[in-house]
């Protein structure tokens, strides 16, 4: 009898290994790609005299970075399912924003220098976030739901943050008179670092400890069934963690890679400056857009709404610390305040994300207005 269950216990045993290998397969993917390209040094990502190259380069970067970064997604999901809201969606946030900081880090300290490569990232994060995602989110909702409830303390505390360092960091250096241009002096770095850190810290202490109860879900929203989560294989947090660090340091070694093949492409093919920030924002903000929309169709618009918004938050709150601490360490110049039709679209975003969450409830018209908002940046990306 004992030697007929053993067959059948290896089967199974080996059956959820199968499965595991299959569902990381993008980790191979990863780990291969990392191989070749530092293997090979710079011989590839330099590649410039031969334009279809250099695409497939850039492409084949693209995609495997994204897939890895949906991955992180995809075991932060499983973290919060196993820790509960906020601290899943924080991990999730947390994980985007290192991807953007390398990305972003290695961007500026690759070839020439860009001193509003880091502004546009954030800027195009905000865009992206706020009109894109947020508007696709509350169309998709409303359509579907006709009307989604969210905790309008949670909102109210994530904007009033969120308003305060998108002015301080992106606005106001249009108007100091310290140095000229739309920068800071030295004084006014260190200072807007310290403020950033400080609100992050203290927003995350709200979140986390004193009024967790701000971020969870409407007790108005009935969850309706869907695939999102009951489609995930959540195992241990042992099993998790670690992969979702092992992702991470994937994305982070081929971030650098990547940085080349896209300033070489923008150069090549004589592509904007800000096309540089939006690709990054892209990168970064996929994995969470497509997170924050699953949220949506099960009408947990609050979730939605954390990730989101976290995703701008973090990126105000981190972001710009990390690339004024580079600023400092480097001596490079660093372009933050926002101009031309940008600065009216960033204070219009920020005005317009205040009246859509005045109240508890969302409907299709306020995701049509964020849509166009988003329509309105990529039009000034091509054509200022």
């Amino acid at each position: 009898m004992s030697g007929k269950a053993k067959p059948s216990h290896q089967a199974k045993s080996a059956r959820p290994f199968g499965e595991n290998i299959r569902r990381e397969f993008p980790l191979l993917i990863g780990l291969g790609t990392v191989a070749i390209f530092w293997g090979t040094g710079s011989r590839l990502v330099e590649i410039i005299a031969h334009p279809i190259t250099l695409i497939v380069v850039f492409l084949w970067l693209f995609a495997v970075i994204l897939w890895s970064a949906v991955s992180v997604a995809r075991h932060a999901d499983c973290l919060a399912i196993k820790w509960g809201e906020p601290y899943g969606t924080l991990v999730l946030t947390l994980s985007a924003i290192t991807i953007e900081v390398v990305m972003v880090s290695t961007a500026m300290l690759h070839g020439e220098n860009n001193p509003a490569l880091g502004r546009d990232a954030i800027f195009s994060v905000m865009m992206i976030a706020l009109n894109g995602f947020v508007g696709l989110s509350l169309l998709i909702g409303g359509l579907r739901h006709r009307e989604q409830y969210y905790n309008l303390q949670g909102v109210n505390s994530y904007l009033n943050v969120i308003m305060t360092l998108a002015v301080l960091g992106l606005v106001l250096p249009n108007f100091t008179t310290t140095t000229g241009g739309p920068t800071f002096s030295t004084g006014q770095q260190i200072f807007l670092i310290v403020v950033a850190l400080f609100l992050y810290a203290i927003f995350l202490v709200i979140q986390t400890m004193r009024h967790s109860g701000y971020f969870m879900e409407s007790e108005h929203a009935g969850v309706a069934a869907g695939p999102g989560h009951h489609s995930l294989h959540v195992q241990s947090t042992a099993f998790h963690a670690p992969m979702l660090l092992v992702y991470l340091i994937v994305v982070i070694l081929l971030a650098e890679k990547f940085a080349i093949p896209l300033d070489n492409s923008m150069e090549k093919f004589g592509l904007p400056q800000e096309f540089g920030g939006a690709m990054i924002a892209a990168l970064v903000l996929t994995p969470e857009g497509i997170g924050a929309i699953q949220a949506t169709l099960r009408n947990q618009l609050q979730r939605s709404i954390n990730i989101l918004l976290g995703s701008v938050l973090a990126t105000i709150g981190l972001t710009i610390p990390a690339v004024l601490t580079i600023s400092l360490i480097t001596k490079r110049p660093v372009t933050l305040g926002v101009q031309g039709g940008n600065l009216p679209l960033l204070l219009l975003t920020l005005a317009v994300s205040v009246v859509t969450f005045t109240s508890r409830r969302t409907n299709i018209l306020q995701g049509c207005v964020h849509l166009l908002l988003f329509a309105v940046f990529v039009l000034l990306i091509f054509a200022p």
